[in-house]
C-alpha cells in the first residue's frame, strides 16, 4: 500500500489533496482513519493508493495507526521559511540530532531515494509547463517522524500566498504521484554539507541519473558521528553507492573530524 498524508490543519496540505483527488481520481472508500475519511485509488496495476487526514501537524506523526502493509508514506505539507521564497520541496523526515520538532532523537526514517528524484523532475517539470515562480529543491533530512519505513515529505512553500496557490498545489500532487508511481532505482548518494536547500545536490539530481538519499547539512554535522552515517546510509531503500561532500558547504573546523568518520565507512567519496 501507498499512504499519502495530509493534515486537517494544513492549508496548503489540504489544497495539494484537493488536486490529487480531482486530477487523479481519489474516490471516497468508507473506510474512516483517524475519524476522517479515506479515499483510494489503483496505482501501477494493482498497488492500492489511500489519501488520508491526520487531525495534527504532519510532524507530530509518530504514533499514529499506519497500515502494517505500507510500502512508503508520502506526506503531502506546506513548507515554513522566514525568507519566504516560494519553493516546491522533497525530503526525508527524521532527526540528526536532538528531535525539536517532532520524531525521535538520532532516528532517521527510511529515505526514498529514487522516489524523492521522482518528484523533484516531475515538479520541476509541473513548474516550467506552468511558468510558476517557484524554486525546485531538495531538502535536507530534518524533523518528524522517524518511521520504520521509506518516508517522504513533498511540500509547498514558503509562506500563505505559496500554500493558497492552487497551480503550485497542482504540482506538488503531480510531484507526489511521480513518486508514487515510480518504478526506476536510480544510483544512490548520501549528500552531505552545504545549506538546508542544497542547491548542488538538487542540480545533480536533475542534470544526472544520481539520486540522494539522505543529506546532512552544514548546521547539523556537530550531530554527526559513525553511527549516525552508518544510520543514515543503512536506512536508505537503494543501496547507497557513495558519499558526495559539499565540500565549500562545510566548516574548515568540521572537515579532519568528518573525513576521520567517513574514513570508517567502504565507500567512494566524491566533492563538489
Amino acid at each position: 500500500m501507498i499512504l499519502f498524508i495530509a493534515s486537517k490543519i494544513d492549508v496548503a496540505g489540504l489544497n495539494i489533496a484537493r488536486k490529487l483527488i480531482e486530477a487523479y481520481g481519489f474516490k471516497e472508500s468508507g473506510e474512516i482513519f483517524l475519524g476522517n475519511p479515506v479515499y483510494v485509488r489503483r496505482i501501477k496495476g494493482s498497488e492500492t493508493a489511500k489519501l488520508v487526514f491526520v487531525n495534527n501537524e504532519p510532524v507530530e506523526t509518530q504514533g499514529i495507526p499506519y497500515p502494517s502493509d505500507l510500502k512508503i508514506a508520502i506526506f503531502i505539507s506546506r513548507h515554513s521559511s522566514k525568507s519566504g521564497t516560494p519553493t516546491l520541496s522533497v525530503h526525508t523526515p527524521g532527526n540528526i540530532g536532538e528531535a525539536s520538532l517532532g520524531g525521535i532523537s538520532g532516528k532517521v526514517s527510511i529515505s526514498p531515494a529514487s522516489a524523492m528524484k521522482a518528484a523533484l523532475i516531475e515538479m520541476r517539470k509541473a513548474r516550467d509547463e506552468m511558468s510558476l515562480p517557484y524554486e525546485v529543491s531538495y531538502e535536507c533530512t530534518h524533523h518528524g517522524p522517524s518511521l520504520d519505513f521509506p518516508a517522504m515529505f513533498v511540500e509547498l512553500g514558503s509562506s500563505i500566498e505559496q500554500w493558497l496557490d492552487l497551480k503550485a498545489a497542482e504540482a506538488v500532487a503531480r510531484g507526489a504521484m511521480a513518486a508514487a508511481e515510480n518504478e526506476n532505482i536510480y544510483p544512490t548518494a548520501l549528500g552531505i554539507g552545504g545549506q538546508h536547500y542544497n542547491e548542488k545536490f538538487t542540480r545533480m539530481a536533475l542534470t544526472s541519473d544520481i539520486a540522494f538519499g539522505h543529506m546532512i547539512p552544514k548546521y547539523a554535522l556537530g550531530y554527526l558521528n559513525e553511527p549516525m552515517l552508518k544510520q543514515c546510509i543503512e536506512r536508505t531503500v537503494e543501496k547507497v553507492e557513495k558519499i558526495v561532500l559539499d565540500w565549500k558547504g562545510i566548516r574548515g573546523e568540521d572537515k579532519s573530524r568528518l573525513m576521520e568518520i567517513i574514513r570508517s565507512i567502504d565507500l567512494d567519496v566524491e566533492k563538489v
